[in-house]
């Protein structure tokens, strides 16, 4: 049975919905049962921690007043899921070897790289970049919603920052602000307004301080907004782009699998434009599914074509 001191902390922990007390002390208490002989206990209790896991994207219960402003969601991508350049690929896995040999740095005093600005067009692998990170380091995936971070009141916004900060700070994890363009506009621009301007103040202090354990990432579509001074604040940027056409025919190998029919996805590729890669890897799952709907076996190939054109189509519509 648990110790009396062990129960004491778990009922204290339930209590507490910011933390993940309740989680670590359910295992310790697995742990001590087997110990003691109790195994089919011992398992049952992590088989409950496991599968209460899954049950994500959630939202974080930091505050009231931080209500929805950031989400936690499942990591599953690998780095191997990943289809960019090698080099790329090589400055991820820097961020990664650099996280795990961390103390071995701070003996030379270094600082492994943990502020990470992600640039390039919509689809072309940013978030889930993030996502392989959180999940290679084993880390949680929080998303600070920018579009709840921004408010019209005076001073509200930056009030919000200090206390994202605040919590990145007391809780390791991996954090993600998408959509930084709208709080890392550069200063100088003529349509930019004073709140902003005292926002990203808020930012560029707020982050130069930050001695935190966490990773922070911020992704923008648009490099060329942003504010000169935020590249010093960060450890590394990452340009992102559309995908080439090697890129082009890995993704669809991999997106079609057992799936992929007789025919050279070569002269596919030729057709697909300047897709990115969650279009093309969009097409990709209509294909499959349309192919399972009508009892196929395979994708045909005419109707992967159907499925990328269709999507060429809906994006020529928004130039």
């Amino acid at each position: 049975m648990p110790t009396a001191e062990q129960i004491k902390a778990l009922v204290k922990a339930h209590f507490d919905p910011i933390n993940d007390k309740f989680t670590t002390i359910t295992l310790q208490i697995a742990a001590h049962e087997a110990t003691l002989g109790h195994i089919n206990l011992a398992e049952e209790l992590k088989y409950i921690i496991d599968n209460e896991k899954q049950k994500k994207p959630k939202i974080l219960n930091i505050n009231n007043y931080l209500q929805g402003l950031l989400i936690e969601v499942e990591s599953t991508n690998k780095l191997s899921d990943l289809v960019l350049p090698e080099r790329i690929i090589e400055r991820i896995k820097r961020i990664e070897r650099e996280f795990i040999q961390k103390e071995k740095l701070r003996h030379h005093d270094l600082k492994n790289r943990r502020k990470i600005l992600f640039s390039g067009p919509p689809g072309t692998g940013k978030t889930m970049t993030a996502s392989v990170i959180s999940y290679e380091l084993k880390l949680p995936l929080n998303i600070i919603l920018i579009d709840k971070l921004v408010t019209k009141f005076m001073g509200e916004t930056s009030a919000k920052l200090r206390q994202v900060f605040d919590y990145i700070r007391e809780n390791q994890a991996v954090y993600l602000f998408d959509e930084f363009d709208a709080i890392g506009t550069e200063r100088a621009k003529d349509n930019d307004i004073g709140e902003m301007r005292r926002v990203l103040n808020s930012f560029l202090q707020f982050i130069e301080r930050d001695q935190s354990e966490s990773i922070i990432l911020a992704a923008t579509n648009n490099l060329a907004l942003l504010d000169q001074a935020l590249f010093r604040r960060f450890d590394d940027v990452i340009h992102f782009h559309l995908p080439n056409d090697e890129e082009k025919a890995r993704l669809i190998a991999n997106k079609l699998g057992n799936y992929k029919g007789a025919y050279n996805i070569n002269d596919i590729v030729s057709k697909i434009g300047e897709l990115s890669h969650a279009e093309i890897a969009q097409a990709c799952n209509d294909a499959v599914k349309e192919a399972i709907l009508s009892d196929k076996q395979k994708v045909e190939e005419s109707n992967l074509i159907k499925m990328i054109d269709e999507r060429k189509s809906a994006y020529e519509k928004t130039k």
